[in-house]
């Protein structure tokens, strides 16, 4: 009970709650869960933890499924709690090789050492596995803590392993009264708070006005055919409220046709205006290669210039289904729009407004690698998605502190927009500019800094704390050889 209860307080240590010290806490419970007992009740807790941890964080695949979807209400929970069982899954896996390996007993050395390592090689096989699942990286919740100092330096997943090694930290000084470690906690997280002063990138150019638009179009009739020329004069009529912008941005698929059918019609006349009025509109669309008949979710960029980037990493079951024999099996697996293919890698950047523009459409942000693909050349990062899938649940209020984090990883505003919130104007330090209500219609106007330079954690990635971990485990791997655990 211990690890089910540690594993639901975690996601409330994620936005839209913001305890973030719970993080530790929850870690503290599921090791002190491990420390004794057999390989097989370290699992079984391993996997009462996950199901806490994802059965309340990601609880919104739910409302996804059901509400949008179209199941009926025990389809929905039977698929969701499938999917919250195979997550599960990851960390009895994980209790289950740590017990192989250290014996019935963690010491010390095993719970600041070992542990550590452990949990950021889940969060990295977590993200990896089957197209990956980012989601619930312990190191996100650290947005407004002071651990956030060290995200420019070793990104959210190298935060996480801060966060398991203070509760590797606490349990051992509970456990053993080693008093003397509690200086070390100490000096983590105020060591986190002194970088948080350090600024590695500097502004570029001047400030450009961003206008959002974000057009609250219902899931439950974007696609409908009667609804187009509706959702087409809205977002141009918000649009050309807004020409005082430098760059105005519509979110993932705000045009709900192909490129080719709107071209002549309406793309072609709008970038015109796009030009008498000195604005670039960067806008989701689909668009067909019409020779192949596949096609892709794009953004597309008009004005001074015409360019496509192409998303590279689709979500299954929302962008394409992984198997086609499920198509037709419920109508969930048939969601309109759903067989888009992959674009390729090392796409060129959009250039709007002046400025290099690193484009990330929907949950592509989660993947903090696929952003750094992008700079330093990117000046300014723009994440378009479109959360109303997800409908009044946890996942935007989570989506938006990932985009914040990806803007202090990188050193770069991020603007996003979405299709009914949370829009924002996230700067280079993660702190929130403007950000929209939700289930609103609204255009989200505001002054964003470009900026140029790279931080740590741009110019070298992982690799600090791949080899951080790398001396932990040797450390640890010297200590069970050669000297007597410390129990």
């Amino acid at each position: 009970m211990i690890a089910l209860i540690a594993g639901a307080i975690l996601p409330l240590a994620f936005s839209p709650f913001h305890c973030y010290p719970l993080a530790v806490v929850s870690l503290v419970l599921l090791f002190a869960s491990w420390q004794n007992g057999t390989i097989k009740q370290a699992a079984w807790r391993g996997f009462l933890f996950g199901i806490g941890m994802f059965g309340v964080g990601v609880s919104w695949v739910y409302v996804a499924i059901h509400d949008f979807g179209q199941a009926s209400v025990f389809l929905a929970a039977l698929l969701t709690a499938l999917f919250v069982g195979f997550l599960a899954l990851y960390l009895a896996a994980l209790a289950y090789l740590l017990k192989r390996i250290t014996g019935p007993i963690l010491t010390s050395f095993d719970l600041i050492l070992l542990l550590p390592v452990a949990w950021i090689i889940f969060e990295w096989f977590k993200a990896w596995f089957l197209t990956g699942f980012p989601w619930l990286e312990i190191g996100i919740s650290q947005i407004d803590g002071p651990l956030a100092g060290y995200t420019p330096f070793i990104g959210a997943l190298g935060v996480s392993w801060l966060v398991a090694l203070t509760a590797g930290l606490i349990l051992t000084i509970m456990q053993t009264r080693r008093w003397w470690l509690i200086s070390l906690v100490i000096a983590i997280w105020v060591g986190g708070s002194v970088l948080q002063t350090h600024t590695a990138t500097s502004p570029k150019g001047e400030p450009i006005k961003v206008s959002l638009i974000q057009g609250n179009i219902p899931q439950e009739i974007k696609w409908n055919p009667e609804q187009l020329f509706k959702t087409l004069a809205l977002y141009q009529a918000r649009t050309e409220q807004n020409w005082d912008s430098d760059l105005v941005i519509w979110p993932e698929n705000a045009v709900t046709v192909f490129h080719h059918q709107a071209k002549e019609l309406f793309l072609d006349p709008l970038a015109e205006l796009a030009r008498d009025n000195e604005t670039d509109i960067l806008l989701g669309l689909p668009v067909m290669q019409q020779d192949s008949r596949h096609y892709f979710n794009s953004m597309m960029v008009l004005g001074d210039e015409e360019a496509f980037y192409h998303k590279r990493h689709l979500v299954p079951f929302g962008d394409y289904v992984p198997l086609a024999w499920l198509r037709g099996l419920i109508e969930f697996f048939d969601l309109p729009m759903s067989s888009f293919i992959a674009g390729d890698d090392g796409q060129a950047l959009l250039r709007a407004a002046g400025h290099d523009i690193g484009v990330s459409i929907c949950y592509e942000d989660t993947f903090s690698n696929e952003v750094l693909d992008t700079v330093p050349e990117a000046s300014l990062l723009v994440n378009a998605t479109n959360n109303a899938w997800y409908g009044d649940s946890f996942a935007p209020h989570q989506h938006l502190q990932i985009s914040r984090n990806r803007a202090l990883e990188t050193g770069r505003p991020v603007l996003r927009a979405t299709t009914n919130g949370i829009s924002a104007l996230i700067d280079f330090d993660g702190q929130l500019i403007k950000q929209s209500a939700q289930f609103e219609e609204v255009v989200l106007t505001g002054q964003v800094q470009a900026r140029q330079g790279a931080t740590a954690y741009v110019s070298y990635g992982r690799m600090p704390i791949l080899l951080i971990s790398l001396f932990m485990l040797l450390v640890w791997a010297y200590y069970r050889r050669t000297l007597q655990p410390i129990k």
